[in-house]
């Protein structure tokens, strides 16, 4: 019976044993040939409008992250077109409608959100 798992076993030693490799291959030759100069354009903040290292209690800008979450929510919308478009043939007119319907709410929440100037950034 347990020779049945003797496969598993090689498989997730094999995979072990070539993660190992390269990590260590990537370690020396990071060691060999890279170098590594902090300068101040490497050491600024990247993508957070704020220094990452200071006082916990800071006051910093909401609207890097309301932007962010505008972005994911219309974003989002792309996932449900892939598989909607796969299958539009099989579904027919009232798949059709549905998305319709939907992309109407989310045009609707965009407009809305335009009005309000949540997309202006001064």
């Amino acid at each position: 019976m347990l020779e049945l798992y003797l496969p598993i076993l090689i498989f997730l030693g094999v995979g072990v044993a070539v993660g190992c490799i390269a990590l260590g291959a990537g370690f020396v030759i990071g060691k060999l040939l890279g170098v590594y100069k902090a300068d101040a354009q490497k050491l600024s903040p990247y993508e957070c409008g704020f220094e990452a290292f200071e006082d916990a209690r800071m006051k910093f800008d909401v609207r890097y992250y309301l932007v962010a979450i505008l972005f994911i929510l219309f974003d989002l919308e792309i996932a449900f077109f892939f598989p909607w478009a796969v299958v539009l043939d099989q579904i027919g007119v009232p798949g059709f409608m549905a998305m319709m319907v939907f992309l109407a709410v989310l045009v609707v929440g965009f407009v809305y959100e335009w009005k309000k100037g949540a997309l202006e950034w001064e």
